[in-house]
């Protein structure tokens, strides 16, 4: 993981556990709070009205790809782990699979805010919390429109991740 950070070496000349490049969290593991492997971020989905990240895609199940299920987690319901270098959501394993989910090759309209609430409310996120400048209305990067990975090609600048790290 390029999520690297000396402690008291105060140069910022390059990524920390406060400001990270995106596509250096793609790959990157989520655990429970018991520490059980729930899967890796596939996707970081911005919301280009408000310029913040809005949800990290979450792919889990299946074998090589194959079977998975994806998952579009709430960025604030994510915490970095920056001393075992991932991801820990708070969703038992049993209750992630009940979670609205979708297929890899038919992503949903996360433009839609009747989608949008029912994810945020899943994950304990205020689902009326600036709804309509939080979702906008022409879709996300790499969202339904485009497929899974369209934004891969991208280069993504960079990601805040304030009050996410130990």
């Amino acid at each position: 993981m390029a999520l690297t950070h000396t402690p008291g070496k105060d140069t910022h000349a390059g990524p920390t556990p406060a400001l990270v490049g995106a596509a250096s969290l793609i790959g990157e593991g989520v655990v429970n709070l018991q520490g059980l492997n729930l899967g890796d971020i596939k996707e970081i989905m911005l919301d280009m009205r408000s310029g913040e990240v809005a949800y990290a895609v979450l792919a889990f199940g299946g074998f090589f790809g194959l079977g998975e299920k994806l998952f579009a987690v709430p960025w604030p319901a994510l915490r970095l782990d920056t001393t075992n270098r991932n991801f820990v959501l708070d969703v038992d394993k049993e209750r992630l699979k009940a979670a609205p989910g979708f297929n890899p090759h038919a992503w949903p309209d996360m433009s839609d805010v009747e989608w949008a609430s029912l994810v945020q409310t899943f994950y304990g996120a205020d689902p009326g919390r600036d709804a309509k400048a939080r979702v906008p209305a022409d879709g996300m990067v790499g969202g339904a429109a485009h497929g899974a990975g369209a934004s891969s090609g991208n280069s993504i600048g960079g990601a805040s991740d304030q009050g996410r790290h130990d």
